[in-house]
């Protein structure tokens, strides 16, 4: 066969092709990532190799998000498929935008998938190789696809199994519905759950004390990734700020975001940050929209995506956007009919901006998102982790993502603990939320041990309105460092660390980043001696009696704790005293 007939055939078979499944971009649906293999990469190489050495009932892969498990998945079933090993292919995951999404890909193959397949249907069509199914969809009636997987014999691509054990319901009519498989391909980019449920057809290994937990046949971790340059890294913006709200009981409350504080008080300071009447979500939008114009002077068709709580949220987040630039965001709501044809138009477009709840936060393929908004109050390890997955899938050298963050505690747990690879466990001690929420820091430990008893009073849990908020730069956290010490918004050390180029190496992206925050801290302290120097020149001196004794009368405010913040007035020697709380020391780089 000639060179151009080879390329017609594989880019359209019209059966399952082995040569079209290794020819298939590593990440499709868009190209691999620099520097990566022309064919299959070689963690998919390497897990296809052990898959067909021992050719398993159950192998359960686990690779993180934009690292290619589609396309492992498809060798695997054009394989299967052209040795007569099975004769049909189901494809089951969390949503129905996936379904269209599988069909796709599986089409480049040579695998016609039937995407529009629906539990009344019955019969198949001839012309088709399998279906895509929901997991709600095979809940609905798992009697309906165990006649299907029972009548040929048939791979069952799981994809994001995690969602197998989302409800009881679920996990038992996946395991019914699927029993009589000749294989089962699970796929998973994050296999942990928060919870006890356990998760069909996946094999738990148990451990001393009797804690089970889940083996994987074959893992590729974010930091693998990182490391082959098939991911882009990551640097997290976190903003803090003053936080003001009124209890049911009619009490003001004010705390500032990112200082210890009691669990039920930072969770309150959370939502009045995220609430769209405050001044601190505007703020932190427009920041990590001026992020974004600074990454589209080098990538043209950058993106963003902003991630809300609720549709309420999202459309007045979206609001706040066309205002910022001038231009209409894309809404996805996920009850929303044409959500994943708006998806699929963004995806496509060069458009900056879409505001999404919830929906795009797994499995959903837009590789031009560069900057993201963590606008929601959930805080789960595996949200987080399927929510950051959205901006990892790297297309070119040097492509950095910019994820911006409430400056909370469990957030910033989260994102240093990115890299840290989890496996479902079953049985294992309960602990506090506090220990989970908290584990990336040892004096914030400390603190959420102090704080275990001390709730907010009952009418603080009540009621809950937001009255007014405020944004401050916080830091930056990127390989594992912190960089920065807090800037106002506007302010030109803000400026510094927004306006990073939007193509750089992450040893390029660590040096400048030290490099701004060296420069910050020389600013700070020209600042503070010219400051002492005004005050020793003007006699203000004299005010300090008065400073010193004002530490035994001034009431502390809601969690304060630490230091004293003072302001002095240039028309007379008196002082204003303000309660503060120092911000927990940086993490050390794991490049200093």
């Amino acid at each position: 066969m000639s060179g151009a007939r080879r390329n017609q055939a594989a880019s359209n078979p019209t059966q399952p092709s082995i040569f079209a499944a290794e020819t298939m971009p590593p990440a499709y649906p868009r190209r691999a990532a620099w520097g990566t293999a022309g064919s299959l990469r070689a963690w998919q190489a390497a897990a296809l190799k052990k898959y067909l050495e021992t050719m398993p009932e159950d192998f359960l892969a686990v690779a993180t998000p934009g690292a290619g498990k589609t396309t492992f998945a498809l060798r695997i079933a054009t394989e299967l498929l052209s040795t007569g090993d099975v004769h049909q292919v189901t494809v089951v995951c969390p949503t129905e935008h996936l379904k269209y999404q599988w069909a796709e890909a599986a089409a480049r193959v040579g695998i016609h998938i039937d995407p529009s397949f629906t539990n009344s249907q019955g019969a198949l069509g001839s012309r088709f190789d399998g279906v895509a199914l929901t997991y709600a969809q095979v809940a609905a009636n798992p009697n309906l696809h165990r006649a299907r997987t029972d009548a040929r014999r048939t791979l069952v691509i799981m994809d994001e199994i995690h969602h197998g054990g989302d409800a009881r319901s679920w996990g038992d009519a996946i395991r019914e519905a699927f029993a009589p498989a000749r294989r089962r391909l699970a796929l998973t980019g994050t296999p942990f759950r928060s919870d006890e449920s356990t998760i069909p057809f996946v094999r738990y290994v148990e451990e001393t004390g009797g804690i089970k937990r889940s083996r994987a046949d074959y893992s590729y971790g974010y930091s693998d990734a990182l490391r082959d340059g098939v991911v882009r890294p990551v640097m997290f913006m976190t903003y803090s700020g003053e936080m003001r709200w009124r209890t049911k009981a009619g009490d003001e409350v004010a705390a500032r975001l990112g200082e210890p504080l009691t669990k039920d008080l930072e969770a309150q300071a959370w939502r009045t940050a995220l609430d769209p009447k405050g001044e601190w979500i505007p703020s932190v939008l427009a920041a990590a929209d001026q992020r974004l114009t600074e990454v589209r002077r080098q990538v043209p068709d950058a993106g963003g995506l902003v991630i809300a709580t609720d549709q309420a949220k999202a459309r007045a987040y979206a609001k706040q956007l066309r205002q910022i630039t001038g231009e209409e965001p894309t809404v996805v709501l996920s009850d929303d009919s044409g959500a994943s044809s708006r998806i699929e138009t963004f995806s496509a477009s060069t458009d900056r901006w879409m505001v999404a709840v919830r929906m795009v936060s797994e499995g959903v393929d837009v590789p031009r998102l560069v900057v993201g908004v963590y606008a929601t109050s959930t805080s789960t390890p595996l949200f987080f982790a399927q929510a950051v997955g959205r901006f990892v899938r790297s297309r070119s050298r040097g492509e950095t993502a910019s994820v911006f963050l409430p400056s909370v505690v469990p957030l910033l747990s989260l994102a240093n603990e990115l890299e840290v690879a989890r496996d479902h466990v079953l049985g294992k001690r309960s602990s506090s939320q506090e220990d989970d929420l908290f584990g990336a820091y040892a004096e914030d430990r400390l603190v959420a041990e102090a704080n275990q008893d001390a709730k907010a009073s009952d009418d603080l849990l009540g009621g809950f309105e937001a009255m007014d908020s405020t944004a401050e730069f916080d830091r930056v956290l990127f390989d594992g460092g912190e960089f920065g010490t807090g800037a106002m918004v506007g302010s030109v050390e803000e400026q510094e660390y927004l306006g990073l180029p939007g193509l750089l190496e992450p040893e390029q992206v660590t040096a400048l980043l030290r490099q701004r925050q060296d420069r910050q801290i020389a600013a700070q302290k020209r600042e503070s001696a010219a400051a002492a120097k005004r005050r020793a020149n003007s006699g203000i001196g004299a005010a300090r009696p008065l400073v010193k004794s004002s530490r035994s009368w001034w009431p502390p405010g809601p969690g304060a704790r630490g230091s004293l913040t003072v302001r002095f007035t240039t028309s007379c020697d008196v002082c204003v005293a303000a309660p503060r709380s120092p911000r927990p020391p940086p993490s050390r780089s794991r490049s200093a």
